[in-house]
């Protein structure tokens, strides 16, 4: 066998090889049953944060739906954090309850970095949170998730604009 043939063969293999890899990490597995829906912009002060990407079924106000947020700045996860309990202080007036769902989300929430994306599935029994393919962790509670996905969906959200994009009913 030729040396060049050897080479064609290596690279054929190695090519055989990668094409063979599970693609983990890349995006976040949206539900099954679930449909896109809409898509938006969240900006602070002027500044690009994240663009919102919106899965649900018939009703995109019901569980069970996915918010895919993909981050276009590098934040704190106790930013993330805070900023949710910030805006579901709006909605719930239970400081205790505040405070236990916040600890929640500083041990779930990762930092990020522009670029990076974290996907919130709201489900009957509470909430999951996972970034590529990982489970980052859940919420077993059906207030909570009514709650934070709250923040983009509720009649009363800060960000009326992003809201009214996210529930864009999808082309057939």
């Amino acid at each position: 066998m030729s040396s060049s043939s050897s080479l064609l063969t290596q690279r054929r293999n190695l090519l055989l090889a990668l094409l063979a890899l599970p693609l983990t990490g890349l995006a976040a597995p949206i539900p099954d049953g679930l449909q896109r829906w809409g898509r938006g912009t969240f900006r602070r002060f002027g500044f690009l944060v994240y663009e919102a990407t919106l899965w649900a079924g018939d009703d995109p106000l019901r569980p069970p739906l996915a918010l895919r947020l993909d981050y276009k700045r590098s934040i704190a996860g106790k930013d993330i954090a805070e900023a949710s309990i910030k805006e579901m202080r709006k909605r719930v007036t239970d400081a205790a309850q505040l405070q236990a769902w916040g600890e929640q989300m500083l041990r779930i929430f990762p930092d990020v970095s522009e670029g990076d994306h974290l996907l919130g599935v709201w489900q009957a029994d509470g909430a999951r949170f996972v970034q590529g393919e990982r489970t980052l962790g859940t919420v077993g509670d059906p207030a909570f998730a009514r709650a934070f996905f709250g923040i983009w969906l509720d009649e009363k959200t800060s960000a009326p604009e992003l809201r009214a994009a996210l529930l864009q009913k999808p082309a057939t």
